[in-house]
């Protein structure tokens, strides 16, 4: 489509820097700068903020945060062949764009805001984005550094997130993100808008962190939701025999007749702090 920034439309770019998405690296580039400016005003205002953006690619999305006024966004791309196109961008929006050629699993995202507070925004990368997600969701810190996410998954993806007990989605991302943050699907996104398109339906979710999450320790929550939806159909006092069983789950004042996926999130919480 044509750019009303004043940049080449994204095709063009992608011609000039030979970008094209490489399954590899889980790319799929959103190249309608209508459908990236609307991602973007989910995160507004952006106030003082940085906002943190992994995988940009050709930088469609990149576009779309600094046209809609961000004052300052980091973007964190893997891809070499990316960076040209990157670096035109920065040059369009003088000193509002830093690139970091880096892999996103293992930047310290804190390092990047220089004390400021965050906002991730993004188009995730289908190979990584559940991971990314966790990353961000289980700082030892809390409230973490970022006050906002507005992140795109595959929408059965989404669901799991967002998905509380008694929803067929609901699993261990769902009692993770639930624990540490209100999750909310905002819209879709046709498999259509992408190239290549993939071959399911993306949803755009906003994330925003719980001041005073239950305290309860990770390794705990993790070791409970893992055994309990592991045997998703067995009954707790079967799934959770290793750790205690119906022992724990009477100590907990849980029904130990019950399925992991009715227990609620404050539920899974009693039950790793007895652990």
């Amino acid at each position: 489509m044509t750019a009303m920034d004043g940049l080449p439309p994204l095709r063009a770019v992608m011609t000039e820097h030979g970008l094209d998405p490489r399954r590899a690296l889980g790319q799929n580039f959103l190249l309608d700068l209508n459908l990236t400016g609307r991602i973007a005003r989910q995160a507004l205002p952006f106030d003082d903020h940085v906002v943190i953006e992994v995988g940009p690619g050709p930088g469609g999305l990149t576009r779309a945060l600094l046209s809609e006024g961000a004052p300052r966004v980091v973007a964190i791309e893997k891809d070499p062949r990316c960076l040209g196109a990157l670096a035109e961008i920065a040059a369009h929006y003088p000193g509002r764009l830093t690139v970091i050629e880096a892999d996103a699993l293992t930047v310290d995202i804190a390092s990047l805001t220089g004390g400021r507070p965050a906002k991730i925004v993004a188009n995730l990368p289908y190979n990584v984005g559940t991971q990314l997600l966790l990353n961000w969701l289980t700082p030892a810190a809390w409230p973490p550094l970022w006050s906002e996410m507005v992140l795109m998954f595959q929408r059965e993806v989404a669901e799991r997130i967002v998905a509380t007990h008694g929803i067929a989605a609901y699993g261990r991302l769902g009692v993770l993100a639930g624990w540490r943050a209100h999750a909310a699907i905002l819209f879709d996104v046709s498999r259509e808008a992408f190239t290549p398109p993939p071959k399911v339906t993306s949803s755009i979710v906003r994330l925003v962190p719980r001041p005073e999450p239950i305290d309860v320790p990770l390794k705990s929550l993790e070791t409970v939701t893992a055994a309990a939806f592991g045997q998703r159909r067995k009954m707790l006092r079967q799934s959770l025999k290793s750790l205690g069983g119906e022992a724990l789950l009477v100590r907990a004042e849980i029904d130990p007749q019950r399925r992991a996926e009715t227990l609620s999130v404050e539920e899974f919480c009693r039950l790793a702090r007895l652990l």
